[in-house]
């Protein structure tokens, strides 16, 4: 049997005990986070039943921004439930963090999950307004937090006006590799549809964009990586040593961890940028 080259669950030691931990941990900071009155959970922001957000508030009399963080999964597994945890250096630096969940493949394409997720911030920038957005997503989320930067989404112009930084952790940035992956007998991706939901063929956008990558991830994800670095020029680029898919996040629960205060527009934290891995 061929080696699927985006297998992470087969490439990293102990990697199914990282959704269970998230999950758990993800739970108490729910429950925690209600019983303080800083999180407003399970609203709809469409028909179906996975189009519900969570919505967390820092400690502070109004939030200075607003975060909206993507949940990865291959776009088939996985729930908003499960990540919780990773507002908490968000939030810890007065920003509100909204996570939405979104229909998974195979009962939906990847075109559809891109309108429910460009849907769920329409919906959920209208109940902080004029506040700065950053866009976080990990994986899957990755790719669907730069799918936001595609102008042809209906995301309404004073929506878009409000984005400041995009952030896609171990993102997959090009789809049509996976036509011939047998993930595609799950996500049913044709030609036509892999070619348009790919963020490298994405226009470049002239806000900040950060794609984080683990150096100890697979070789197909450090390629994804770099393939948006190579895309769009102007973006950066950072490699993290020691760290693999299921890590990768982490730092998202350290209020002054460099790239979580990068998302908040402190360029002061900036990490200087790293050169693209060889082919």
């Amino acid at each position: 049997m061929s080696v699927d080259p985006y297998n992470n669950v087969a490439h990293t030691p102990g990697a199914a005990e990282f959704p269970v931990r998230w999950e758990d941990e993800a739970h108490e900071y729910r429950a925690v986070e209600a019983a303080l009155g800083r999180a407003r959970l399970n609203q709809p922001y469409g028909t179906h039943p996975n189009e519900k957000f969570d919505l967390f508030f820092p400690n502070t009399a109004r939030p200075k921004g607003l975060a909206v963080f993507i949940h990865g999964g291959y776009w088939r597994r996985f729930s908003r439930g499960h990540f919780s945890h990773f507002a908490a250096g968000l939030t810890g630096n007065g920003w509100a963090v909204a996570m939405p969940g979104y229909p998974l493949a195979p009962e939906v394409k990847i075109a559809q999950i891109t309108a429910s997720v460009a849907a769920s911030v329409t919906a959920i920038s209208a109940l902080l307004p004029r506040l700065p957005i950053s866009l976080v997503g990990h994986s899957a989320g990755g790719h669907l937090a730069v799918r936001m930067l595609d102008e042809t989404l209906p995301i309404p112009a004073e929506v878009r006006a409000r984005f400041q930084r995009v952030m896609a952790i171990s993102p997959v940035t090009d789809l049509r590799p996976l036509l011939e992956n047998q993930i595609n007998q799950i996500l049913a991706l044709t030609p036509a549809e892999a070619e348009a939901e790919s963020p490298v063929n994405q226009p470049a956008p002239a806000l900040p964009v950060h794609t984080i990558v683990g150096k100890s991830e697979l070789p197909a994800f450090r390629d994804q990586a770099r393939w948006l670095a190579e895309a769009w020029p102007k973006s950066r680029l950072t490699e993290l040593e020691n760290t693999h898919h299921f890590n990768a996040l982490n730092f998202l629960t350290e209020p002054e961890h460099p790239l979580t205060r990068w998302l908040i527009l402190d360029e002061g934290a900036e990490q200087p940028n790293r050169p693209a891995p060889s082919a």
